[in-house]
C-alpha cells in the first residue's frame, strides 16, 4: 500500500509515535515563524525555557500584524522581537519587508520540510509541497529550542481536481467551494491533500491561496505535490536548489475523497458573518457596496496584483466605494513600481497600503456603519472588521477590483477574453530588509530591548485537586478566537501585556465577562461545538488563564485552541451528550471532585456536578500520556522546564 504526500513527510520527521490515525505523534521541525502579534510572547517563552539559541535549520521573525504605530507599544515590541532575533539566531524580516507567509513562501519555503508557525495561515507553506502547520507560540518556542511538535496523527482528505478553471474564476474560488462542501469544521483533524491533472494548471501562488485559506476548514494542514509548477516558481525566485519532486504514491489511501472538476466552477463569494456561508453571485443577487479591500495573506501576491492592476487600467473606482490595496511583500511593490501596474491601480483611485496585514486583522480601514465591504481575506467574523455592524464578504481579487467599478457585486465575468498572465522567469530579489541574526561569538553582546508595555508570561500552577467553580460565562457554537480575544488597532498593542489585554477578553460576547471572571477568582466557561476557531493565537488562552479560568466545557473543540489551552494549563473538557449543554446555565457553581488524581490515572470519562442544581453531568478529559503531564505540571512551560532539567 502506497503513501500519501502527507505520510511521507510526517514519517521523515517522525521521532515519536506511530503513524496511526488518532493516536498522538512527535515529529521534529525544520522551520519556525513567528509575527509581532504573536512573536513577543514566543520569545518571551523561548527566553524563559533557557536555551539560548535556536536549534532548527530556519527560524524567522516577522513583523507584520502590528505595523500601524500610533502609540509606542508596537514599536517596542518590533525593538524587543528584533533584538531577540538577533541575539538567538532567528532570521529579522523588518516592517515593511511584508507579510509572513507571502514572505517565506517566496523566499524561505523548501519542499518536503516542517514549519510551524504562530500564525494559523501557516499552511500557506503547503503551495510548495511543505508540510506546514499553525500552533501556539508556546508550541512555536520548544520548537525552536529542538523540540519536538506534537500533534493527532491527521486523517487525510484527497481533494482531486480536474480540469480548468475557466477565464476570470480564481483559486479563491477552489477554496471557497471547498469550504461550502465541508464548512469550517469539516477539516478538524484532518490534511487536505491535493492531486489530479488540474494541480498542473495551478501556479504556487494560486495554491498558496488555497492552502492559506485551509486554515478556515479547520484543518491540520493542506498541501500540494511538489512538481515541474513548484520547479519553475523556485527557479524564479533563484531558489532552484531547494527544489525537489515530491506527490503521493498512486496507490496511497485516504480517509475521505473529494472531486472538484475546476472547469464547472464560478465566481463565488463567503457572505457574512462566517468562511462556509459561500454563494453564487447570482444566489446573492444584486449587492452594492461601499468598501473593497484587496491584500491579505491569501490574496496578495504578485499574479493577484497584475490582474486587479489589469481590470483598473484606465478606469475609475466608483465614487460611491473605497476601494484599498495592500500587496503582499516588498517583493510584490518593487515589481508592481517596476512594470507600471503600480501606477495602474494609483490612476484608479485606489489606496495604497504598507505591505502588511493591514485590515484583514482589523487593523485601519474599518468599513462604515453596516456596512457592505468586499474582501480578498480568509475571514469575515463578525467586528473582525473593526465594524461591529460590517458586513464582510470574501472574494477573488478579480471580482473585488471588477466590483469595485462598478458599485456593485459584480461577476467578473463580463470582464471578456482574459489575456494571460504568466509570472515573470525572474522575480526582483532584494534581501536587505531581512536581517540575519549575530554569530555565536558575537551573541553575548547583543542587549535584549524591552519596553514597559512587555509583561512577564502569567503565573501557572499545578492542577489542582478538585475544581470547584461558578461557570463565569456560557457561549454557543462556532465561537472563534476573535470573540475569545478581538484584535484589531486598539487590542492588538497590548498583546506582550497580558493583564491590559485580559480587560478586552469575550468583549465581543459580553463586555462584563474580565471583571466577573476576576472577582470570582476561579471559573469555569461552558461553550458550544467547535469552540475556539479562527486564529492560532495563544492569547486565547492565556488571557483567560489570567483571570481564573481553571476549565473549559463545550461540545467541541477547534484543533489550535484546545492545545493552547493545555499548553496554558487550562483543562479541557468535552459533553458526552451535547443535551447537557442545556443543563448549565451561568453563575451555576460547577464542581470537579478529585480531578488531579483522575487525570493522574489517566481516567477519560469524568462526572461534573451542577452543585446549583443537583444535575450530574458525564464528560470526556481526553489526555495522553504527554498531555496529561503538561496538564498536571500547570502548563507546557511548566513542563518543558522540568524536561530541560
Amino acid at each position: 500500500m502506497g503513501l500519501t504526500l502527507t505520510e511521507k513527510i510526517l514519517s521523515a520527521h517522525l521521532v515519536e509515535g506511530e503513524l496511526i490515525r488518532g493516536t498522538e505523534i512527535g515529529i521534529r521541525i525544520d522551520q519556525t515563524l513567528t509575527q509581532d502579534a504573536t512573536g513577543t510572547m514566543a520569545y518571551l517563552e523561548f527566553e524563559a525555557m533557557g536555551v539560548p539559541r535556536v536549534r532548527t535549520e530556519r527560524s524567522v521573525a516577522y513583523i507584520d500584524h502590528n505595523t500601524l504605530q500610533n502609540g509606542f507599544e508596537n514599536a517596542d515590541d518590533h525593538r524587543f522581537i528584533g533584538s531577540c532575533a538577533k541575539k538567538h539566531g532567528l532570521f529579522f524580516s523588518r516592517p515593511g519587508n511584508g507579510i509572513c507567509h507571502q514572505v517565506h513562501l517566496e523566499r524561505y519555503g523548501i519542499p518536503g520540510k516542517t514549519l510551524i508557525g504562530s500564525d494559523s495561515h501557516t499552511p500557506t507553506g503547503g503551495g510548495l509541497g511543505m508540510l506546514a502547520i499553525g500552533a501556539g507560540g508556546l508550541d512555536v518556542a520548544v520548537a525552536m529550542g529542538g523540540g519536538a511538535y506534537y500533534i493527532t496523527c491527521p486523517k487525510i482528505v484527497k481533494v482531486e481536481l480536474t480540469g480548468k478553471l475557466s477565464p476570470w474564476v480564481a483559486a479563491k474560488d477552489v477554496i471557497l467551494e471547498v469550504l461550502r462542501r465541508m464548512t469550517v469544521k469539516g477539516g478538524v483533524g484532518k490534511v487536505i491533500e491535493y492531486c489530479g491533472e488540474g494541480v498542473k494548471t495551478l501556479t504556487v501562488p494560486e495554491r498558496a491561496t488555497i492552502t492559506n485559506m485551509g486554515a478556515e476548514l479547520g484543518a491540520t494542514s493542506s498541501i500540494f505535490p511538489s512538481d515541474e509548477m513548484t520547479r519553475d516558481f523556485l527557479r524564479a525566485q533563484q531558489r532552484e536548489d531547494v527544489w525537489t519532486p515530491l506527490a503521493a504514491d498512486e496507490d496511497a489511501v485516504y480517509d475521505e475523497c473529494i472531486t472538484i472538476d475546476l472547469s464547472t466552477l464560478v465566481p463565488l463569494a463567503a457572505c457574512p458573518h462566517s468562511p462556509d456561508n459561500v454563494k453564487s453571485m447570482e444566489e446573492i443577487g444584486t449587492l452594492k457596496i461601499d468598501q473593497v479591500c484587496i491584500g491579505s495573506c491569501t490574496n496578495s501576491s504578485l499574479l493577484d496584483m497584475m490582474k486587479v492592476a489589469h481590470i483598473l487600467k484606465g478606469k475609475t473606482v466608483h465614487p460611491d466605494v473605497s476601494l484599498s490595496i495592500a500587496p503582499g511583500s516588498k517583493q510584490v511593490l518593487n515589481m508592481l513600481a517596476e512594470n507600471g501596474c503600480l501606477a495602474d491601480m494609483i490612476d484608479a483611485g485606489a489606496r495604497i497600503l504598507e505591505s502588511a496585514c493591514g485590515p484583514c486583522i482589523g487593523m485601519g480601514q474599518s468599513p462604515n456603519s453596516a456596512g457592505i465591504s468586499l474582501r480578498t481575506f480568509n475571514r469575515n467574523f463578525e467586528g473582525r472588521s473593526g465594524t461591529k455592524d460590517g458586513q464582510i464578504y470574501l472574494v477573488s481579487p478579480e471580482t473585488a477590483a471588477v466590483s469595485a467599478l462598478t458599485g456593485y457585486l459584480t461577476d467578473p465575468r463580463t470582464l471578456g477574453d482574459m489575456p494571460a498572465f504568466p509570472l515573470p522567469e525572474v522575480f526582483t530579489i532584494n534581501d536587505n530588509m531581512l536581517t540575519p541574526p549575530a554569530s555565536e561569538s558575537e551573541m553575548e553582546d547583543v542587549e535584549i530591548l524591552r519596553g514597559p508595555n512587555i509583561k512577564p508570561y502569567p503565573d501557572t500552577a499545578p492542577l489542582l485537586e478538585t475544581i470547584e467553580a461558578p461557570c463565569s460565562l456560557k457561549v454557543g457554537d462556532n465561537i472563534t478566537t476573535d470573540h475569545i480575544m478581538p484584535a484589531g488597532a486598539k487590542i492588538l498593542p497590548l498583546r506582550s501585556n497580558i493583564p491590559a489585554i485580559s480587560q478586552h477578553c469575550f468583549a465581543v460576547c459580553d463586555e462584563t465577562f474580565p471583571a466577573r471572571a476576576k472577582e470570582m477568582g476561579q471559573s469555569i466557561i461552558v461553550g458550544g461545538t467547535n469552540y475556539g476557531q479562527g486564529s492560532s493565537r495563544e492569547h486565547a488562552a492565556l488571557a483567560p488563564l489570567y483571570l481564573g479560568v481553571k476549565a473549559v466545557l463545550v461540545k467541541s473543540f477547534a484543533r489550535i485552541h484546545r492545545a493552547n489551552l493545555i499548553n496554558a494549563g487550562i483543562l479541557p473538557l468535552t459533553f458526552v451528550n451535547e443535551s447537557d449543554y442545556d443543563k448549565i446555565a451561568q453563575g451555576d457553581v460547577l464542581v470537579l471532585d478529585g480531578i488531579r488524581k483522575s487525570v493522574e490515572e489517566g481516567k477519560t470519562e469524568l462526572t461534573v456536578l451542577n452543585k446549583t442544581n443537583g444535575t450530574q453531568i458525564p464528560v470526556l478529559c481526553e489526555l495522553t500520556g504527554r498531555t496529561k503531564d503538561i496538564m498536571l505540571a500547570g502548563g507546557l512551560l511548566d513542563y518543558t522546564r522540568e524536561q530541560l532539567k
